[in-house]
C-alpha cells in the first residue's frame, strides 16, 4: 500500500481490542493479531480459563493477558469460525462478510470445548505458531505459521490490492454493472480523510432500496381517551396488531426489492420465516422509534401490571429487557437515517447462514454488494464519524441476539416488558432533549 492507503488504514480499529486493523476478518473488521489468535484457537481446539470475572479489559496492550475473554469477544463481536480454511493454509474462506450471531448457549459450548468433543468429524490442524500470545503486527506481513498475511501478497497479476481486498474480489460481489465506480476504491475498508462524492451507483442501488419501503407512519390506533387504564388483554391486543401490520409491511417491502427476480420464491420464505422479528425489531428502533417512543410509550403508560404479573417475569424477561434499553439508547446516539436503514435491513435479511437455501451463492454476492454500499455511504455522509460504520454493523447481531431471546418469553410477559422498555427509554428521552434534538433524524426526510 501507498503512503496514501496506509494513512487510512491507521484510521481503522480492531473491534476486538481497538488497534490497527487491516480489514475484514471472519466476518468482522479486526487486526492481525486477533485475527491469528482467532484462528489458532478454533483450529487447535484451545480451551481457556479467565481468572477473574469473564470480563477482562480488552486493549492492545492488555489482550494477551487473558486468551478466555479474548476468544470470548471474538466470538460476541461475530467472528465467524466457519470461514476458517479447513485445509489449514492462510486465508478465510470468508462465507459470510458480515458479523455472524450465534447463541449464548453456542458461544458457552465453544468456550467450554464441548462442541469440539461432540463434533467427531471436525479435522484436526496443526499451525505453525501454537502460542496463545501473537508477535505479529499488521505492518510486518506476518501471519499464522510465518506465512506471507494476505495484506501484503498480490492475489494474482490481474488484481489490485487495495488493504487486503482486491478489485477483482469486489467485481465478483458487485458485478460487472459496478466494476466501474469501485475499481480503484481503497476506502472500501478505510475511511476518507475528506470530504467526497457518492460513487453513481451506491446512489442508485440505496436509492432503490428506499424507494422499496413504507416509511408512513404506522396505521394501527394507537390513541386512548384520559384516564382510561389498559388491561393486559388489551395491551397484548395492540402490539399483536401492530407485528401483523408491520410484518405485512415486510412481505410488500420484499416484492419491490431491486433483486426481487434474482432468488427463488422458496429463498425469500425462508429468509422472512427466519428474519421478520429482526426486520420488525430494526424498524421500531429506526423509522418507527418516534410513534414506538410516542403513541405507544403513551398507552403502555396507562396500563397497570398486578403484582403477579411483576412477580412472576421471568429472569430472560429481565435479560431482553436490558438488551432492548441497550438497543434504543444505541440508536438514538447513531441517528440512523433512511438510507443506512435500508441498507441494514437488506444486509440483515440476506443471510446466507439460514438453513434449507438453494441459492447461497448468490445471496453471498447480494450481501456483500450492499455491504460495499452502506460503507460508501456513511463515509460519503459522515466523513467525520470514521467509526459510524462498524457500529452501525455491530447492532445487527445485537438486533440478532433479542429477536432470538424475544420467542422464549412467555406472551403473558410480553406488556410488561414493553411498558418497562419504553417507560426507561421515553424518560432517557425526554431527559435528554431538554438539551438536545430529537431522537432519530432521516439522511431526506423524517419517516414520521
Amino acid at each position: 500500500m501507498d503512503s496514501w492507503e496506509d494513512e487510512q488504514a491507521e484510521q481503522r480499529s480492531c473491534l476486538i481490542c481497538g488497534d490497527r486493523a487491516t480489514g475484514l476478518h471472519y466476518g468482522i473488521i479486526s487486526c492481525e493479531g486477533c485475527k491469528g489468535f482467532f484462528k489458532r484457537s478454533i483450529c487447535n481446539k484451545r480451551v481457556y480459563r479467565c481468572s477473574r470475572d469473564k470480563n477482562c479489559e480488552m486493549s492492545r496492550k492488555q489482550r494477551n493477558r487473558c486468551q478466555y475473554c479474548r476468544l470470548l469477544k471474538c466470538l460476541q463481536m461475530g467472528m465467524n469460525r466457519k470461514a476458517i480454511r479447513e485445509d489449514g493454509m492462510p486465508g478465510g474462506r470468508n462465507k459470510s462478510i458480515g458479523p455472524v450471531q450465534i447463541s449464548d448457549e453456542e458461544i458457552e459450548r465453544i468456550m467450554s470445548g464441548q462442541e469440539f468433543k461432540d463434533d467427531a468429524n471436525m479435522p484436526e490442524h496443526t499451525w505453525g505458531n501454537n502460542g496463545d500470545s501473537d508477535h505479529s503486527s499488521p505492518g510486518n506481513g506476518i501471519s499464522d505459521g510465518n506465512q506471507p498475511s494476505p495484506v501484503s501478497t498480490l492475489s494474482s497479476n490481474r488484481s489490485v490490492e487495495l488493504n487486503g481486498y482486491t478489485a477483482a474480489l469486489r467485481e465478483q460481489y458487485i458485478g460487472n454493472a459496478m466494476a466501474q465506480h469501485y475499481q480503484f476504491l481503497p476506502h472500501l475498508f478505510g475511511y476518507a480523510a475528506q470530504p467526497r462524492s457518492l460513487y453513481p451507483q451506491s446512489h442508485t442501488l440505496i436509492s432503490q432500496l428506499v424507494a422499496a419501503e413504507e416509511l408512513a407512519p404506522l396505521g394501527t390506533p394507537m390513541l386512548i381517551e384520559d384516564g382510561y387504564r389498559v388491561t393486559q388483554v388489551e395491551l397484548f391486543a395492540l402490539l399483536c396488531r401492530l407485528a401483523d401490520e408491520l410484518l405485512f409491511r415486510q412481505i410488500s417491502w420484499i416484492k419491490k426489492l431491486p433483486f426481487f427476480c434474482e432468488l427463488s420464491i422458496e429463498d425469500y420464505t425462508r429468509l422472512l420465516s427466519a428474519t421478520w422479528q429482526e426486520l420488525i425489531l430494526l424498524a421500531c428502533l429506526t423509522v418507527y422509534s418516534a410513534q414506538v417512543l410516542g403513541d405507544l410509550a403513551n398507552v403502555t403508560d396507562k396500563y397497570t401490571p398486578s403484582d403477579d404479573e411483576l412477580q412472576s417475569f421471568s429472569e430472560d424477561g429481565m435479560e431482553v429487557m436490558e438488551k432492548l434499553i441497550y438497543l434504543f439508547r444505541k440508536f438514538h446516539q447513531l441517528k440512523v437515517s433512511n438510507e443506512e436503514y435500508a441498507c441494514m435491513k437488506a444486509i440483515n435479511f440476506l443471510n446466507q447462514d439460514i438453513r434449507g437455501l438453494t441459492n447461497v451463492t448468490q445471496l453471498e454476492q447480494l450481501n456483500k454488494r450492499y455491504w460495499y454500499v452502506c460503507q460508501d455511504y456513511t463515509e460519503y455522509k459522515y466523513p467525520h464519524q470514521p467509526k459510524r460504520f462498524p457500529e452501525i454493523m455491530m447492532c445487527l447481531p445485537e438486533i440478532r441476539c433479542i429477536a432470538g431471546k424475544l420467542v422464549n418469553i412467555p406472551l403473558e410477559q410480553l406488556p410488561l416488558l414493553f411498558k418497562a422498555v419504553l417507560h426507561s427509554c421515553k424518560s432517557s428521552l425526554n431527559n435528554y432533549r431538554t438539551s438536545s434534538s430529537p431522537c432519530v433524524t432521516k439522511g431526506t426526510a423524517p419517516a414520521n
